[in-house]
């Protein structure tokens, strides 16, 4: 059920949530705060200066498509340059879709 709190390493400086987009960062005290994973799974987020992630582990993104097919899918290989290729998943929500009818939102699910 955490697959939802996924985070992928952001170029120019912390990570984004793959759901929302939201910049977050490693909390210093994890034991992967040097290492930088690409993408990472977290239990909590933590508002301070900024918003931490704590309780986290390193995941794959493959894992992520055998887990929750129905939330990720993989990326067009078209759009992508080839070390992407292998990579890239992108979440099945779409933002611009919000306001239809058949559009979903996990993070706003109630239980």
């Amino acid at each position: 059920g955490f697959f939802t709190h996924v985070a992928k390493r952001d170029p120019q400086e912390g990570y984004r949530t793959l759901v929302e987009g939201t910049p977050v960062y490693l909390h210093p005290g994890s034991a992967l705060f040097q290492r930088n994973p690409e993408y990472v799974l977290y239990h909590e987020l933590v508002m301070t200066t900024k918003e931490y992630m704590r309780n986290v582990m390193v995941v794959q993104p493959q894992w992520l498509l055998e887990v929750a097919p129905n939330f990720f899918k993989k990326s067009d290989p078209n759009k992508l340059n080839k070390r992407k290729r292998m990579e890239k998943i992108e979440p099945m929500y779409d933002r611009r879709l919000a306001h239809a009818q058949d559009a979903w939102r996990l993070s706003k699910r109630r239980g």
